[in-house]
């Protein structure tokens, strides 16, 4: 069986602290670029790569929101920042563009990929593309009912 996972926002050292010792089991936070919570504290990226070893110490999981709209001229370099933290221990990535995803897949081999809400994903359609592009887990769009979200995971299996 699946254990599910306690995911909680970390918008900030503070709260990062304060959610590992409440117990959760992983945590979403943003860059200072890239990152769609422009009004949180977010993380340098040493701060990142400090978070990163500390949540590992404590057996958890970080997962980076790279959930902005990327324009063409920013792929390289947000595929660059994405990799070093990857190399540094990285989680996953919440990410809202197929370009993105496609990019960072190929950049970080293993690096588990999860579609954001801001992907819009409404359809069993949609999970199989994401899944075809290396997804293993989709936070549907925001619109769906809850029982559009029971058919939705009736037809297609995952996270």
């Amino acid at each position: 069986m699946h254990k599910t996972e306690l995911l909680a926002p970390a918008g900030s050292r503070e709260s990062f602290l304060g959610a590992l010792s409440a117990g959760a089991d992983a945590f979403y936070l943003a860059g200072q670029k890239f990152g769609a919570r422009a009004y949180a504290d977010n993380f340098t990226e040493e701060e990142l790569v400090r978070t990163i070893r500390e949540a590992h110490i404590f057996g958890r999981k970080i997962y980076l929101t790279v959930n902005t709209l990327t324009r063409e001229d920013e792929l390289a370099e947000l595929t660059a920042y994405v990799r070093r933290l990857y190399l540094a221990g990285l989680d996953g990535v919440i990410v809202q563009d197929l370009g993105v995803i496609d990019a960072i897949r190929e950049a970080c081999p293993g690096l588990l990929l999860h579609a954001s809400t801001q992907l819009s994903v409404t359809s069993a359609e949609s999970v199989r593309l994401l899944k075809k592009l290396g997804v293993c887990r989709v936070v549907p769009a925001r619109e769906l009912s809850l029982r559009e979200l029971e058919q939705l995971r009736r037809e297609e299996e995952i996270e």
